[in-house]
């Protein structure tokens, strides 16, 4: 139906096929990003297409979750951080996608920091991500974070060994005073078997959508798979406080680790139901004397669609 069908419709029959529009560019918007990740035509079976209506079925109802935590955490004034670590293609960064998906940017943001520059390299290690934590009523999601220095930095040699256990002394306590200042601190870690995350780097390679997501430490880090494994050993034992535990997520199957890990997250904050006043839209004003501008055809973008 085009728009000239649409004006000879009464207004609520128009009001509801808009509706129905809307309705349907969201759950586009949900297909547009799995058509990211998996090439559907005839290659699923009958488990999978059932598990996949399952899957889209159970992302929009948890996103209507985070939407009742995310007015909560405004409304109490609330300050949430949480933390996506794992292995390079774990899957860190489509979780992310599907929780900021709905979500008021003012208020849940992302922070995925680049490599410190020469002056951040001197100052207090914890110092350039306490700039990104969040003020009352925010979420912030560290797409990685200060576990970088018990990561890759630990296992490409970025840092002293030194500074590698002062880290270790450090985060407890840093984490522990963020928790008695109000801050509730939640970390995940994406957890992949070997094999999963070579045929991820291989899909990487293959699609040109997806290769600008392979850097050379992601190559790297296939050759030096067990040394990460070691270090994510370490890290998760000797950082996993009560104030602030380590939740591991297994990650092979993409779709559910996103339903778990927002499930659990959604477990971990004790939000509620906030009371909202009635939405009313207010009457349009008319004025008589407004006579709308034509736009220029050369202000026009091209209609090739």
């Amino acid at each position: 139906m085009d728009d000239e069908d649409l004006k000879s419709l009464s207004v609520e029959e128009r009001e509801r096929v808009q509706m129905r529009r809307e309705l349907i560019d969201d759950l586009d918007e949900e297909f547009e990003l799995s058509l990211e990740e998996e090439a559907i035509g005839g290659t699923l079976d009958a488990s999978e297409r059932a598990f996949r209506r399952v899957y889209f079925r159970e992302l929009v109802r948890l996103q209507g979750e985070l939407i009742k935590l995310q007015d909560w955490v405004k409304a109490t004034g609330h300050r949430l951080v949480v933390i996506f670590e794992g292995r390079d293609a774990a899957g860190k960064g489509g979780a992310i996608k599907r929780i900021t998906q709905r979500l008021n940017p003012r208020l849940c943001r992302v922070a995925a920091l680049p490599a410190p520059n020469d002056r951040e390299r001197t100052q207090w290690y914890f110092q350039r991500y306490v700039a990104h934590l969040p003020a009352a009523g925010e979420i912030v999601l560290f797409d990685r974070s200060w576990y970088n220095r018990a990561g890759v930095e630990r296992v490409m040699g970025f840092c002293t060994e030194d500074e590698y256990e002062e880290f270790f002394r450090s985060v407890p306590e840093f984490e522990r005073m963020l928790v008695r200042s109000g801050i509730q601190i939640v970390k995940f870690w994406f957890s992949i078997t070997d094999d999963e995350q070579e045929a991820r780097f291989r899909a990487r390679i293959e699609d040109p959508l997806k290769q600008w997501k392979l850097s050379p430490m992601d190559l790297e880090s296939r050759r030096r798979w067990e040394d990460y494994t070691r270090a994510k050993e370490t890290m998760l034992e000797r950082s996993s406080i009560d104030e602030a535990p380590w939740w591991v997520v297994q990650a092979v199957d993409k779709k559910r680790a996103r339903l778990n890990c927002i499930a659990h997250l959604l477990s971990l904050v004790p939000y509620g139901p906030v009371p909202k006043p009635d939405v009313v839209l207010p009457e349009r004003v008319y004025h008589p004397d407004y006579e709308r501008q034509p736009t220029p055809d050369a202000m026009i973008v091209p209609a090739c669609y």
